[in-house]
């Protein structure tokens, strides 16, 4: 009998397969989304998450919140992962992409158990996102250019204003759009780039947020490392060092047999002179402020008091990093050369205006200004406690993100829900000229895009389905009707409950953000729609427990 049946393939492990798959990772999808979507919008609310050692964050940014999550199933990963690259991308609307792909994968699954094959779902939704990106970029997209100066204000205000900070947009926004224009860089090609990392966020307890303030250069969180250091130096010549300034002890595993105590004093006093060689050397360069990761001992410090030189300790690695870029200076591991000595190249130095120590709020802060490179600014932020500043600088950081991408790309489109219900409208009657299997598909890709503004309306606790009709009719007749084209720019007042001419009000986004929103969500909820067996493989017993 057992031959008639054949070979049966046993895997070490579960298999589930076809519908079961994607109902578990549509339900798994579901569940992330449905954490993020109550803090949506402007009137959305924070989340608290607390992790396996008690440390508390409260944010309302959708790429934090995932990445606290720590989530198991794989399919709900690859949200994770889409909004970490959205993030990266564009730096804001991390909530939006997980909703709207979380929509569509519901949708899709919808489809499949019509009977509809995944093929034919996956080849609409990739044509209704093609169409929609053409749609956004021919039809919605408007040049900053016609819009005023006040467009960078308006959309980093958008930005925050589902954020905490959003009360005080107004007073942020101006700090924003002063500190992304300041570090204006152009390249030899003649591109202009805004570096994001060349803004640096210093976070300072006390006062309120409203005493924050833009300081011009790079500020490091630390003072000089003795009180005989000169206060200021003028045209700085910058050594950054990432090597122990102590003095040098012998390494581990070196023995010196020494038969005269006289000796032991010689190798005292070698050790010490190697250190102060090597300061000498720096010093002789012409560096006259020393910055390392690593400790100066006390010994060493009076050489650069001496020398009239400021000296820094214990410099976090990532603001060395900075302030080298900035400067044009080179990180030095070593002082060790091709000849098997030691020397310090002073091409290795970066230059600085001035570079001087400042007591802000109770710290003292070591400010380097004009550095030869970039343009350095400073966000000193004030504010009660921690959780609030570390919430406003991930806000301020999604805020400066979206001022680039407006300055770089120039196009915007309006916000609160326009977009989508224009699309919405376009992909509807779009998918009617269709007569092949996409049609369904098109139209499920429409309706899943209206979960933004529902969701938006819903949150600020108005009749989401009344509002969204009401939008979808503007929008309609923006496209059916010539001489009502302006009704194109009308999206959703969720203060009011009413809807208005965003445009106007100063609602504005990056086009390139909801062009993304758009690509990236549907890559995402392809990618998981077409999965129909998942295997996992049990793990492997580990030795001695047979």
């Amino acid at each position: 009998m057992s031959g008639a049946s054949g070979p049966q393939l046993h895997i070490n492990g579960d298999r589930t397969s076809g519908q079961d798959v994607r109902t578990q990772n549509t339900t798994a999808v579901l569940a992330v989304a449905n954490i993020l979507k109550s803090s949506l919008g402007p009137v959305g609310l924070d989340k608290m998450l607390v992790d396996d050692i008690g440390d508390v964050t409260i944010s309302n940014d959708g790429a934090t919140i995932l990445k606290l999550l720590e989530v198991e199933h794989p399919a709900a990963k690859i949200l994770v992962d889409l909004a970490d690259l959205q993030d990266q991308e564009v730096g804001d609307g991390t909530t939006s992409v997980v909703i709207f792909a979380s929509e569509l994968l519901k949708r899709g699954n919808d489809l499949v158990r019509s009977k509809i094959h995944p093929t034919s779902i996956l080849s609409g939704f990739r044509l209704a996102m093609r169409e929609a990106c053409k749609y956004v970029e021919e039809n919605l997209a408007i040049n900053t250019d016609t819009l005023g100066k006040d467009t960078l204000l308006n959309a980093a205000r958008t930005a925050m204003s589902s954020k905490i900070v959003g009360s005080e947009a107004d007073f942020f926004g101006n700090i924003v759009v002063e500190a992304v224009t300041s570090v204006k860089t152009t390249s030899e090609q003649g591109k202009t780039k805004y570096p994001v990392s060349a803004i640096n966020i210093l976070k300072a307890h006390g006062k309120s947020l409203k005493d924050s303030q833009l300081l011009d250069g790079y500020a490091l969180n630390l003072g000089r490392a003795a009180q005989g250091m000169p206060k200021r130096v003028e045209g700085a010549r910058i050594a950054c060092l990432d090597m122990n300034l102590q003095k040098a002890r012998m390494h581990m595993g070196v023995q010196v047999l020494v038969s005269d105590p006289a000796e032991l004093e010689k190798i005292r006093e070698r050790e010490s002179d190697i250190t102060r060689e090597r300061i000498q050397k720096i010093i002789d360069a012409g560096a006259n402020v020393i910055l390392t990761t690593k400790g100066i001992d006390d010994m060493s410090l009076k050489y650069f008091v001496e020398a009239g030189a400021i000296a820094c300790r214990r410099v976090p690695k990532e603001d060395l990093k900075r302030v080298a870029r900035a400067t044009g200076a080179s990180i030095v591991m070593t002082l060790a050369d091709m000849e098997g000595q030691e020397s310090f190249d002073a091409a290795n130095l970066g230059s600085a205006e001035e570079v001087a120590e400042e007591t802000v709020s109770d710290n003292d802060v070591i400010m380097v200004r004009r550095p030869r490179n970039t343009r350095a600014v400073t966000v000193l932020l004030r504010g009660a406690n921690d959780y609030l500043l570390d919430e406003v600088d991930r806000s301020l950081h999604d805020a400066f993100c979206i001022v680039k991408r407006v300055l770089e790309s120039g196009r915007v489109v309006p916000g609160g829900g326009a977009v989508e219900a224009a699309l919405n409208v376009y992909l509807e009657n779009f998918a009617t000229t269709l007569g092949s299997r996409e049609q369904l598909a098109i139209a499920e890709f429409a309706d899943a895009l209206l979960i933004i503004p529902k969701t938006l309306a819903v949150n600020a606790a108005k009749d989401a389905t009344e509002l969204v009709a009401k939008l979808r009719a503007y929008h309609f007749t923006a496209q059916t009707k010539p001489d009502k084209k302006h009704l194109a720019k009308f999206g959703l007042d969720l203060i009011e409950g009413t809807v208005r001419d965003n445009v106007d009000a100063g609602v504005l986004e990056p086009a390139l953000s909801k062009l993304k929103i758009i690509q990236f969500a549907t890559e995402a909820a392809i990618t998981i729609l077409r999965i129909d067996d998942l295997i996992r493989l049990a793990p492997e017993p580990e030795e001695g427990e047979e």
